[in-house]
């Protein structure tokens, strides 16, 4: 009995159909082959693997500006939020939370700022993608902060030596032996509404006194022009001093550029300038400074609340970063200068600040205000008043013909 095709599935008994034949080839051809198969597999991985190195060092090289220009301990993921709760309209009904908000909601403003491409990445990245650029942003921004926290230990050291004259001086590579068992330093420590002079002031600082209690609910000296408050107008002269102003540029200019502080920027000034500019291009080609590359024309509140904490640090006998120093919270400390600045109780209050930033700007940058040259602007200079005075007497003399 013959069995159908169909018949035959399954039926043990039934011939196997046979592979069909292979073609000879030779053992060192399909090596060859071999090998260049995995050749391209060995050079897809590398591929791969440059790409993402690249975006890696891209992300870290773009993190070191948060620490330094936007926020200093808050989480990046912290203004991602706020932002996301505003733009849903979710309400928080906790009025003690709202000025945290609105400093949390101003900084992802600043973060957009210093990083442009962010906020669109962060709607493109799935949730892996945008947690793992988060990361790596972090990681640049605490290794600048680390950085910036290494190059001010030693110089401030050196300043204050300088400017103070300590017995015996300060060891650049020492921090045991700052903070306030030293004179110079717990002075420029002190609190403004206390004298460092007073023996009884000293002794109840120093022993950590209910009486004498140092915190970030006080403005330190070192914040004040010449060092000293106006007990009575404790706004006079605060975020005006050298120090603060010299920790400033050699974080965002260069350690050089720190011992240029003197004088404001005014013309009185261009002589010296030039002087220093011919100076300078005598000198080696020098790195690019932080403020070029993260593209800093003027100065910004945070960026003055990040180095007032880093000089704060430096001046301190800690000897490692971190939040909170005794009974001083640099947390915030940092968000009582940005609050100064970003919050002021009124209009006469914001036209202060405008001028105080401004003066700041004229100290780092000199009095270039190229970058505020809009196109609004420039339409009322004469270069385009002339073109527009042409244009008009053209029309007007084709019109008459």
């Amino acid at each position: 009995m013959t069995l159908s095709g169909d018949d035959s599935v399954g039926d043990p008994s039934a011939p196997l159909t046979e592979a069909p034949p292979c073609v000879p080839t030779s053992p060192h051809a399909r090596a060859k082959r071999r090998i260049a198969a995995l050749m391209e597999e060995v050079e897809t991985l590398k591929q791969d693997k440059a790409v993402k190195q690249r975006k890696t060092t891209y992300y870290i090289s773009q993190g070191r500006a948060i620490r330094r220009m936007v926020v200093l301990y808050s989480p990046i993921e912290d203004l991602i939020a706020e932002n996301d709760r505003r733009c849903e309209g979710t309400d928080d009904d906790d009025p003690t939370t709202e000025n945290r908000q609105d400093r949390l909601q101003r900084g992802y403003v600043e973060l957009a700022k210093s990083l442009p491409w962010i906020h669109e990445k962060l709607a493109t990245l799935d949730h892996e993608e945008s947690e793992e650029m988060l990361k790596k942003l972090k990681r640049g921004a605490d290794s600048a902060r680390g950085d910036d926290t290494g190059t001010l230990k030693d110089l401030v050291a050196s300043w204050v030596n300088i400017q103070c004259g300590p017995t015996p001086l300060i060891r650049i590579d020492d921090k045991h032996h700052r903070g306030f068992v030293n004179d110079a330093c717990g002075q420029l420590l002190c609190p403004a509404e206390w004298r460092w002079e007073d023996p009884i002031v000293r002794a109840g600082i120093r022993d950590r006194t209910a009486s004498f209690i140092v915190s970030e609910n006080s403005w330190p000296a070192f914040m004040y022009e010449n060092y000293k408050s106006d007990i009575k107008n404790l706004e006079r002269g605060l975020m005006k001093s050298k120090l603060l102003v010299m920790g400033f540029k050699a974080i965002f200019t260069s350690p050089s550029s720190a011992n240029e502080v003197d004088g404001d920027g005014d013309g009185a000034d261009i002589i010296e300038n030039c002087r220093r500019a011919r100076r300078r291009s005598d000198q080696a080609k020098v790195k690019t400074c932080v403020a070029s590359i993260i593209g800093m024309r003027r100065v910004t509140p945070r960026a003055i609340a990040y180095a007032a904490c880093q000089i704060r640090f430096a001046l301190s006998n800690i000897t490692s970063w971190r939040t909170v120093d005794g009974d001083f919270d640099y947390q915030i400390f940092w968000n009582n200068i940005v609050d100064f600045f970003e919050d002021p109780p009124g209009a006469a209050a914001q036209y202060r600040v405008d001028q105080l930033l401004e003066w700041w700007t004229r100290k780092v940058f000199g009095r270039n205000h190229r970058q505020d040259l809009t196109p609004d602007l420039i339409s009322k200079m004469s270069v385009s008043a002339l073109a527009a005075q042409r244009q008009q007497m053209e029309d007007a003399a084709f019109d008459s013909e």
